[in-house]
């Protein structure tokens, strides 16, 4: 599981990281508003830690942002802000749960274990975006009610992309997640992007919207509507 802590305070973010990396997290730590939304839009993550009070972008700004460009990275919000209205403004502004500084450490692992459980999408047996539906126990898709056609990389990816629809996704997190592949001593770019531009093909008909798009520089989205 990665997740990322926005802190910093570079004391509390060490301290979380060790406590994290020992419960076997993996861990990414970003110490100012613009990097973590950086991060946010370009890496996939499985939990949020956001410190509010942060320089540059707050953390406020960041949560808003990200939820208003579709991503459901569950969020647990660390904060000394500890008043009811501070509360009610860090849930509306879409975070999952809000932990008031000082905390226990073991309260900090409750909540994160009760947000993977909520927020996983991994248990979730059927994906759609727009017109495009896969079902993982028949393993059938079809892209505006026709059915398509693919071999097993292309389904595997597809699901990915899927699963972090609305989300940026890296081509090493493609390497890493979707072919096992972390210690190469070449990368994978050139074939991602041959099955990504085979995937396009046969899930972007003619006359359908397109779904899978290209982030310069970055990775790949599949949304509606140019990202």
């Amino acid at each position: 599981m990665r997740v990322l802590v926005v802190e910093d305070e570079e004391k509390v973010a060490n301290a979380l990281r060790e406590g994290l990396e020992a419960e076997q997290y993996e861990v990414v730590v970003e110490r100012t508003g613009e990097d973590a939304f950086f991060r946010v839009k370009t890496e996939i993550f499985d939990l949020i830690l956001l410190d509010l009070m942060l320089p540059g972008r707050d953390g406020l700004q960041i949560l808003k942002t990200v939820r208003e460009g579709g991503v459901k990275t569950p969020v647990l919000v660390l904060t000394a802000r500890d008043t009811l209205e501070d509360r009610v403004t860090g849930l509306d502004s879409g975070a999952d749960d809000y932990l008031v500084k000082p905390f226990a450490f073991a309260e900090l692992l409750a909540r994160i274990r009760a947000l993977l459980r909520r927020g996983r999408v991994a248990d979730a047996v059927r994906f759609g975006v727009a017109d495009l539906e896969m079902d993982l126990v028949t393993r059938n898709v079809t892209r505006a009610g026709r059915t398509v056609e693919l071999t097993a990389r292309e389904f595997e990816l597809l699901e990915y992309l899927l699963r972090y629809a609305g989300q940026v996704v890296s081509r090493d997190a493609l390497a890493r997640d979707v072919w096992s592949e972390t210690a190469r001593s070449t990368p994978l770019d050139n074939v991602i992007d041959v099955h990504i531009a085979r995937l396009r093909r046969k899930i972007d008909l003619d006359g359908l919207a397109k779904l899978i798009h290209t982030v310069r520089g970055v990775g790949f989205i599949l949304r509606e509507g140019e990202p």
